[in-house]
């Protein structure tokens, strides 16, 4: 679904994936929507009317999150299939796949300028990933759960997780070091949002509540209620003035940032907690001293929504889009693509459509590059080619993968049968 931010605006329900949506993102210029769905595929629409999309294919299992790298020329998907996946924009091809996790990957992001990845996982893993060289140059391993969702600060510099196990930490990918560790919610934390600043953390969980870090100060600084359930995802707008939140209680709520325009201490004289003060680490800090455990005793504000502005009618209109498809032209694809053009040539088709809808998307081709009908059924069948391909490709490393774990379980059930022979002997 996407929304205008107007009372009583339409909302428009884009249909193309045939199971569950997983993750859904807007690219940096507002030009395309990218999708993820346990229907196995990545999507990328155009948002408007007309609903045109490309599907992705590579993924064996239900695709996680997806996400767009800053310059929008690429697309990151993490998969059940154990596998990270990066595909170019441009060409919608599939350039290469990252292989280390041994369990589900739940989420992918870049950093900032693009060079790095992270991904977390239900092997209890977060990894940083280098996409010149295609290898995993650290990784992070947390013994007391697995991380849900993982991204990078503004800078770059470091890299936030939320935990199966209730927890939020913060690493510094320089020193590879863990820099603040909060355990403020009751239940698994889902999703975390960085501020543009990078001096606040917002964090949504299945305690049905939003936490707002101050990352400067190591310490919660509000409590946010408003959903009547689990809060699944948050993310702050891209000047950081809002931020939306989204529930298992089939709702999306829209704040106003205003936390970070005065003092919180000088709210706390007007409330009965107080402020308890300690001396955190500092993000600012190459290193602190060693890592902060912050846990529910400290104190801070609670906010409990009275009037919550609802931008629904009684009967809200609601425009359904089918998927038309989309076919751009295709030319060789290597992982040396950090030169195309930004993602916002896909979205110029929408503006090239013939006034005859329903023509086929392969002869909008042929009347766009002149080229002619037997070319382009001899192209398409390149492309089918090609598609069948990558599915087969992804099925193979699904294969070797599975049997790694098979021979990872061999080996240790051998281990435990000698240890038991030493020990009875």
């Amino acid at each position: 679904m996407v929304w205008k931010l107007k009372t009583h605006c339409r909302a428009y329900k884009f249909v193309g994936h045939a199971e569950a949506v997983t993750s859904v993102q807007f690219s940096p210029d507002g030009q395309l929507l990218a999708s993820a769905s346990q229907d196995r595929t990545v999507r990328l629409w155009v948002p408007c009317i007309h609903g045109e999309s490309s599907v992705l294919k590579g993924h064996t299992a239900p695709v996680r999150s997806v996400s767009f790298s800053h310059d929008g020329h690429f697309l990151v998907s993490a998969s059940n299939d154990k596998s990270i996946k990066i595909w170019s924009v441009c060409h919608q091809r599939l350039l290469f796949s990252l292989f280390q996790h041994t369990h589900w990957a739940h989420c992918a992001k870049f950093s900032p300028d693009g060079r790095l990845i992270a991904s977390c996982s239900e092997d209890k893993s977060v990894k940083i990933w280098d996409t010149s060289n295609k290898t995993c140059i650290e990784s992070f391993l947390d013994y007391g759960g697995f991380a849900n969702f993982v991204d990078f600060n503004p800078s770059g510099t470091c890299i936030a997780s939320a935990g199966s196990n209730h927890t939020v930490k913060l690493w510094d990918i320089r020193m590879n070091k863990l820099l603040q560790h909060y355990k403020v919610h009751r239940a698994q934390v889902n999703c975390v949002s960085f501020h543009p600043s990078g001096n606040y953390l917002i964090t949504a969980s299945t305690d049905g509540t939003l936490k707002i870090l101050d990352l400067l100060e190591g310490r919660l600084i509000y409590t946010l209620h408003g959903h009547k359930g689990p809060v699944l995802s948050v993310a702050f707008s891209k000047g950081g003035e809002k931020f939306a939140s989204g529930g298992a209680d089939a709702q999306v709520l829209l704040w106003k940032t205003n936390f970070d325009s005065f003092d919180y201490k000088e709210v706390l004289k007007h409330h009965i907690r107080r402020t308890h003060v300690d001396d955190p680490p500092h993000l600012l800090d190459i290193y602190p001293r060693s890592p902060h455990l912050h846990d529910e005793k400290l104190q801070s504000v609670e906010v409990h929504p009275i009037f919550v502005t609802n931008t629904q009618t009684l009967d809200p209109p609601v425009i359904e889009i089918s998927s038309s498809t989309f076919f751009s032209t295709l030319d060789d694809v290597s992982s040396e693509e950090l030169q195309y053009p930004p993602a916002s040539v896909l979205a110029t088709s929408s503006e090239k459509k013939t006034e005859n809808e329903s023509e086929s998307a392969v002869h909008n081709v042929n009347k766009q590059t002149g080229i002619s009908p037997s070319l382009g059924n001899a192209l398409e069948h390149i492309v089918e080619q090609l598609d069948v391909l990558t599915l087969t490709i992804s099925i193979l490393e699904q294969r070797l993968t599975l049997t790694e774990d098979k021979l990872k379980e061999c080996i240790e059930n051998q281990q435990k049968m000698l240890l038991q022979g030493r020990q009875e002997e």
